[in-house]
């Protein structure tokens, strides 16, 4: 008798001992969260309508709209407006060639708003590419290119250097209403430009800058009149720059003294520039050495390679 009373004192213990379940709270707050569950999913079916409008905007000259709709309704077609990767798509419409920047957002209910920035070509580049301002080629493999763009070349991965330098130079000789045509870096780095009215100016390796600089300020005055007989000016010179003649004579210009590059006429002429001035401005292609010597400049029959 007395081990069954122990048995019975040890089964209430346990059973007190042991914790209540709160089936009915439990059973709320799975029904709370299947309510919510079920909203969600139909609120995002409500959302998720089948993409049937694009709206393409932006200013456009060589993309057309209807090219990118099309690529649109290829990454887009059959998915939901809040499935659809927005991301894929504008990946897509930026393979485009002239496509700088892109922007591509839900247009509720049921459609997609894309804006397309083009680019905006500062140069070609070698026989067939586009450059924009940043030196980036942006197009290769053109056969048509827009009017009036020059020409930059250079080796591979030299695109932002000549363009940045090329716009540079434009912008100094638009002030004398000149206009690049061609600039060249070769593989040896020289530098080499064409100008509009076909002069070439050879810059070299070193120095570019400066040598451009002086192009400015010495060699412009004396070429500015008489581009129409000049192929190219050389400002390899440590002081000064030579002049090449479309005839084929070729002179240099030096601090120093003055002479003649006519055969014949090879003596320095010193304090008789005057007194010859006419006969200079008639004979040579120069136009007018007075002006040279006031700039402290002379003409020697010698030209730098």
């Amino acid at each position: 008798m007395l081990k069954r009373t122990r048995n019975r004192i040890k089964s209430r213990e346990t059973s007190a001992a042991r914790p209540r379940v709160p089936w009915r709270g439990i059973a709320r707050g799975l029904a709370a969260a299947g309510a919510l569950f079920a909203t969600v999913c139909v609120v995002f079916w409500a959302l998720n309508q089948p993409i049937r409008t694009v709206r393409v905007t932006g200013r456009f000259q060589h993309v057309a709209p209807g090219e990118i709709e099309q690529i649109v309704e290829r990454q887009a077609g059959g998915q939901g407006l809040l499935t659809v990767d927005l991301a894929a798509v504008s990946r897509a419409i930026h393979e485009l060639p002239w496509v700088d920047a892109v922007s591509v957002e839900r247009d509720w209910p049921r459609g997609l708003s894309v804006l397309v920035v083009e680019q905006v070509a500062a140069a070609r580049w070698g026989r067939d590419g586009l450059v924009n301002a940043n030196g980036v080629c942006f197009a290769t493999g053109l056969s048509r290119f827009p009017a009036g763009l020059a020409r930059l070349s250079g080796p591979e991965g030299s695109e932002a250097e000549v363009t940045q330098r090329y716009l540079a130079m434009q912008r100094r000789l638009s002030q004398a209403s000149l206009e690049i045509t061609a600039l060249r870096l070769d593989a040896r780095g020289a530098w080499q430009l064409d100008l509009a009215d076909g002069i070439t100016v050879r810059l070299g390796r070193s120095q570019v800058d400066e040598r451009f600089e002086k192009f400015m300020s010495a060699a412009l005055g004396v070429i500015e009149h008489r581009a129409a007989d000049i192929s190219y000016v050389d400002m390899r010179y440590t002081n000064g720059f030579a002049i090449g003649w479309r005839s084929g004579r070729a002179g240099a210009f030096q601090r120093g003294h003055l002479t003649c590059p006519y055969p014949g006429a090879s003596a320095p002429l010193g304090a008789g520039l005057r007194e010859c001035h006419g006969r200079l401005s008639a004979d040579c292609a120069v136009g007018c050495p007075a002006a040279l010597e006031a700039r402290g400049y002379s003409l020697q029959e010698k030209h730098h390679a």
